[in-house]
């Protein structure tokens, strides 16, 4: 990666109380799933990633930040439930684990217009449908069938109820920095949504 190109994503943040609570359920199972090759997320950097633009030229971040601002000024803050337990592409056959959301059709119409605006600068649509939801690991492409196996088997015995909600004000562009400690995520850019009187959340 060059000077001129920072690897970035576009997402909305979550309360402490939610992060701390997916800390819990990470913890759990982890210790249900010890000397198994996943790389569990540090939850204190857990985040609803709206949309992945990956590197990016210095020049078209003013840009982004305009379509940001121009998308969130369309919305008014709105609340994401969280909760459940998933995982891709299918539970007994887990490469993603993740934890479910709940959102508006407000989210999804806020992440349509992004994702039309960035595509405008050339960045291409998703191959998938937006499903929203929260990563909490992946298993490693090296696990064996038989860790994949047991991993699902966890799952598929694992509960997880109604955690929290989120109410979303702002939409945020993140530079990330991959480390061998893990990424770095800085915070560029952030566009507030409207509150119930059309006025910006400050």
């Amino acid at each position: 990666m060059t000077a001129d190109v920072i690897r970035t994503f576009i997402a909305v943040d979550l309360p402490p109380s939610v992060l701390e609570a997916l800390g819990q359920v990470s913890s759990q199972l982890q210790e249900k799933l010890p000397d198994t090759p996943v790389r569990w997320v540090n939850f204190q950097k857990m985040h609803l990633t709206l949309k992945f633009l990956g590197d990016i030229s210095k020049e078209n971040i003013g840009m982004v930040e305009k379509i940001l601002q121009s998308e969130a000024a369309k919305r008014q803050a709105m609340e994401i439930g969280i909760g459940g337990i998933g995982a891709f592409p299918k539970m007994r056959h887990p490469r993603v684990i993740w934890i479910g959301i709940e959102a508006p059709t407000d989210l999804f119409d806020l992440r349509r217009g992004i994702e039309d605006g960035v595509a405008r600068l050339g960045y291409n649509y998703d191959k998938y449908d937006f499903t929203p939801h929260l990563t909490l690991g992946r298993i490693s492409r090296k696990a064996s069938a038989r860790d994949v196996r047991k991993v699902g088997n966890v799952l598929h015995d694992y509960q997880v109820g109604f955690i929290g909600v989120a109410r979303i004000e702002a939409v945020h562009l993140y530079r990330s920095d991959l480390r061998p400690e893990g990424a770095k995520y800085t915070r560029l850019y952030s566009a507030a949504l409207m509150d119930q009187d059309n006025q910006v959340v400050v």
